[in-house]
């Protein structure tokens, strides 16, 4: 995959996933909801989405735990079949991430890199993301790993119970 080629479909995934967090944010449209995740549906444009808040955060600055203002927090699986997104991993950490970081994420000792752009990271292929779902099936958590623009690591474990059932789901309703 070229520079360029890859920065273009970066910017494009970060629109479709900043349109699917914000439509999280200020929908009512949650179509059901499987233990720890929950799934939402849009019409227009069509895309479902399977969606989750940490059950644990952790802000540290030079060894030690600090108080931060973080934004929402939210780890995703979307689909938008009118735009060929189908089984996009998304996270938001609630800041913007440092320039030319990237995101850790560890799923029972499976890890992973997600490139960061903003306040959204995301996996390098469709490939990759292919692999962090079938893992996040298999998993019991994942702990994404993560550094702000301000310096301060964030370390946010979410709970994988009930993400089959919600990203099938969400599967279903976007094909």
């Amino acid at each position: 995959m070229t520079l360029n080629f890859a920065r273009g479909l970066a910017a494009t995934l970060a629109f479709v996933a900043a349109t699917s967090a914000q439509a999280q944010q200020t929908s009512n449209n949650q179509v059901a909801a499987k233990t720890d995740w929950s799934v939402f549906e849009d019409k227009d444009p069509k895309e479902c989405w399977a969606v989750s808040t940490p059950k644990e955060t952790v802000n540290s600055k030079d060894g030690r735990v600090v108080a931060v203002k973080r934004g929402e927090i939210l780890f995703m699986t979307f689909y938008r079949p009118g735009a060929g997104v189908s089984g996009q991993v998304a996270f938001t950490g609630g800041y913007p991430f440092a320039s030319g970081s990237t995101v850790n994420l560890n799923i029972g000792g499976e890890q992973f890199e997600l490139l960061t752009e903003g306040e959204w990271a995301w996996p390098q292929s469709g490939a990759d993301d292919g692999k962090i779902i079938a893992s996040m099936k298999r998993g019991a958590s994942a702990t994404l790993t993560a550094r702000s623009g301000r310096g301060t690591q964030t370390k946010d474990t979410f709970s994988l119970s009930g993400y089959t059932a919600a990203v099938e789901e969400a599967e279903k309703r976007c094909k």
